[in-house]
């Protein structure tokens, strides 16, 4: 059985409405947006929360980023020339943000879903 089809057949079962605070949402999106080749239902399984749970952060992260709020970070800074060491360091920063993103996103949901499993009912 590949990942998607355990991916739908674990987010088949019904959850419990949960409230996430604002950095998780923030912090899941971008995780999302930082693997091109990865889908929405791979990464909510892998956050444990619902796949339509986090289609709907992406999509109003979406709006707010049409509303005017500004330019993405990226186009921000004048890029250095393709090639050189500059352009390689910037690139290497980018990807340690974005490592360390994942692995501060994932240490939270790791914690999340401990709490939620070991909680008193």
């Amino acid at each position: 059985m590949d990942r998607e089809a355990q991916v739908d057949q674990e987010s088949s079962s019904t959850m419990a409405n949960k409230h996430y605070p604002a950095q998780f949402k923030a912090g899941a999106v971008a995780l999302y947006r930082s693997r091109p080749g990865s889908t929405i239902a791979v990464i909510a399984a892998d956050l444990g929360v619902n796949r339509e749970t986090l289609r709907s952060w992406v999509r109003a992260d979406d709006q707010r980023r049409e509303g005017g709020s500004g330019r993405p970070a990226a186009a921000a800074g004048v890029k250095p020339e393709p090639g050189s060491v500059e352009a390689e360091n910037a690139e290497l920063r980018r990807r340690v943000q974005e490592l360390e993103e994942e692995r501060d996103i994932l240490r939270k949901a790791a914690r999340s879903s401990y709490y939620w499993n070991h909680a008193p009912r």
